[in-house]
């Protein structure tokens, strides 16, 4: 590649942790061997969580436009000139009005491809709504903005990937979004992103059922039988190895994922949950299916912990580092794929 890699990072709530792991994680100078990272919010703001930490000797350059960034250098594009009053660790208007700031600013330069990825810090899903989000959180932001017409929120870690078919919706409603073409569509994004993203030539994919034992051959719910097995059934024939219904308990409890390259989990918090046990400080949460790259650390704003200098950059860094891989893998295969040797059939007659 000609340059290092632009990578966009958007600071989420400013009266939470955002700041602290993206200050810790690009005060490794490691990571400018890699890419140019381009931190969208101000100055002020950044040098208030800097002194808070306690991090020393740390300067962000300040830049008019991405397209400009200093390489080997941290960069820092001003998204408001006002002062802004911060509150570590307190919910309020003032934290998701500048959340969004610096979003609708870093998504702005991603889909006009002037960064290559984007890395956002946590938000507070409820103090950043307004009449310009209202949306239950970055995945439906984001592809909204990149113009996807689905996408899948997948969680990464070393040892566990799993996906979900609902998302950030109540529970109550959670049966609303199992339909044998959600599950499908699913997937079918799944199966396309560990073998585009991760080079999984044939994967493998685990599908969980959504009642307690699976349904129990439908003593417990009849989605299985009615709806997941029937998606399962048309994937595979669709030549995506799907396999399934399990139940969730004792898939997680016999670690029945190390003989699977994927989960797809029915909603959220079956997903999640185990995912986050397994990988809380290392976890990543991957926009998968859209035609730009978004990575987010798995955790939240941290309010509990916001200005003592508690929070681990772990996840936050290992989310900067798959999306550098996804965006570096994505243009090798294309540029693998642009022109492939002619296909030519043998005849049976040769010598």
């Amino acid at each position: 590649m000609s340059r290092n890699l632009r990578v966009g990072i958007s600071i989420g709530d400013i009266n939470g942790i955002g700041l602290e792991v993206i200050i810790k994680t690009l005060s490794d100078s490691e990571i400018y061997k890699y890419c140019t990272p381009i931190v969208y919010g101000h100055t002020k703001v950044a040098s208030f969580h800097r002194k808070a930490a306690g991090i020393n000797e740390f300067v962000f350059q300040v830049i008019n436009d991405a397209e400009n960034a200093h390489t080997g250098k941290p960069n820092m594009i001003n998204c408001w000139e006002e002062d802004v009053k911060i509150e570590l660790g307190v919910s309020n208007e003032t934290g998701g009005k500048y959340a969004l700031l610096s979003l609708q600013r870093a998504t702005d330069d991603l889909v006009a491809g002037k960064i290559d990825a984007l890395v956002t810090a946590p938000i507070n899903k409820y103090n950043i709504q307004s009449d310009q989000f209202k949306f239950p959180g970055h995945t439906e932001y984001i592809q909204e903005r990149a113009q996807g017409t689905d996408s899948l929120m997948f969680l990464i870690s070393e040892d566990l990937k799993v996906g979900v078919v609902t998302g950030h919706v109540p529970v109550k409603d959670i049966v609303k979004g199992i339909t044998k073409e959600s599950i499908v569509s699913k997937l079918k994004l799944m199966n396309e992103s560990l073998k585009r993203d991760f080079w999984i030539e044939k994967p493998k994919i685990a599908v969980l059922g959504l009642n307690p034992h699976a349904g129990d051959n439908g003593l417990l719910g009849t989605e299985e039988l009615d709806i997941i097995a029937p998606a399962i059934e048309e994937a595979f024939n669709e030549g995506i190895f799907a396999f399934g219904p399990f139940p969730a308990d004792g898939f997680f409890g016999k670690q029945a994922y190390s003989k699977f390259d994927a989960v797809l989990a029915m909603y959220h918090d079956q997903g999640l949950i185990p995912f986050k046990a397994a990988s809380f400080n290392s976890g990543i949460n991957y926009t998968a299916g859209l035609n730009v790259v978004r990575t987010s650390p798995d955790h939240g704003t941290g309010y509990d912990i916001a200005g003592k200098n508690l929070a681990v950059p772990t996840s936050f860094r290992e989310a900067l580092f798959l999306a550098m891989h996804i965006v570096k893998q994505r243009r090798e295969q294309d540029e693998l794929m642009s022109n492939p040797l002619p296909f030519s059939k043998i005849s049976k007659d040769r010598d």
